[in-house]
């Protein structure tokens, strides 16, 4: 028998899937997992896209040791999600090795019955 989850287990089982993709590189999972019309606030301001983000994992440049969130909190808006989470990331992007964590939001809409991904934004934590 299926187990019901509630809309904020739904959102948090959705953000876990998102970070084990990250992890094991599991480019369909992170497609299925991002709306089409997905937009990334990066660090330095820039703005990416669907295509933009999925290109820098198939480059296979970027490998993760670590890959996790946790720390959550959801503002349910209707079918929109405010989840607002840290983040712990380790590895390495084009030769360069990368260890942070990071408190960031993201933002989840319910799309024909699955919660998707539509926008997200992170912060960097003094360590």
């Amino acid at each position: 028998m299926k187990e019901i989850l509630s809309r904020e287990e739904e959102i948090i089982a959705v953000e876990q899937a998102w970070a084990k993709a990250h992890l094991n590189l599991d480019l369909d999972a992170l497609e299925n997992i991002l709306s089409d019309q997905y937009r990334q606030v990066q660090a330095d301001g820039k703005v990416i896209g669907k295509g933009e983000l999925l290109a820098s994992y198939r480059s296979g440049l970027r490998k993760w040791e670590i890959a996790e969130s946790d720390q959550y909190e959801i503002r349910l808006l209707e079918n929109v999600a405010l989840l607002i989470g840290r983040w712990r990331g380790k590895g390495e992007n084009q030769g360069k090795k990368f260890d942070y964590s990071a408190r960031f939001l993201a933002v989840y809409q319910l799309d024909g019955g699955h919660w998707k991904l539509v926008s997200d934004l992170s912060i960097p934590l003094g360590e």
